[in-house]
């Protein structure tokens, strides 16, 4: 698997920004408080963990790929960031963050409920999940199919998104993994065939 991950980081070019980064930065920021203790999980080239650490937060970024760790340390050299092996315990004790982002990260996985429990795990008592992901409504979906290149491209084997998810099956993961209060929102588009998913879970 770790070959993987460095395979999709070489195909990312040098400077790219993350998909719809200033949205993104900006849901963000809203919920960050100086002097908060951020989990970044699934940095990548860590330019979210930059925004953190601008907004006063002690950023510790974490990815599975070293390329995009050798990256994240060039874009926020006053984080902390650490490699992780895909499905094995995140490497902080429990009540270690006030906050957890994991942008765009979840499709990516391949044991998302692990993953998921580790993130409670690490949560302070109280403290945040904030997630992103893409949305994989129904309507949206039929649309897709009907067209025929979009379905296909997005089911691609070949593909780096491993998950797909909707607003259901995201709300039924995050209780699922102990979370007892829990909101998601579709949002980036019309109604019925909004792109994106935020995720809030305490």
């Amino acid at each position: 698997m770790a070959d993987w991950h460095e395979e999709v980081w070489a195909a990312v070019p040098l400077g790219a920004m993350p998909e719809r980064f200033d949205q993104r930065r900006e849901l963000l920021l809203a919920d960050v408080i100086a002097g908060q203790r951020v989990l970044d999980l699934g940095c990548g080239d860590g330019r979210f963990s930059a925004a953190l650490v601008g907004a006063g937060a002690s950023v510790v970024g974490v990815d599975a790929a070293a390329e995009a760790l050798r990256r994240a340390r060039k874009h926020a050299p006053e984080a902390e960031f650490v490699q992780v092996d895909e499905g094995a315990p995140l490497p902080f004790g429990g009540d270690s963050f006030d906050l957890v982002w994991c942008g765009e990260t979840l499709e990516h996985v391949v044991d998302v409920a692990l993953l998921l429990g580790e993130v409670r795990r690490v949560l302070r008592p109280g403290a945040m999940l904030l997630a992103t992901t893409p949305n994989h409504a129904r309507l949206r979906v039929a649309g897709e199919a009907l067209a025929g290149g979009p379905l296909e491209r997005r089911l691609d084997p070949r593909a780096d998104h491993l998950r797909f998810f909707t607003a259901h099956t995201l709300r039924e993961l995050l209780s699922g993994a102990g979370f007892e209060q829990v909101s998601v929102i579709a949002v980036d588009g019309p109604p019925l065939l909004r792109r994106s998913l935020i995720a809030r879970a305490r």
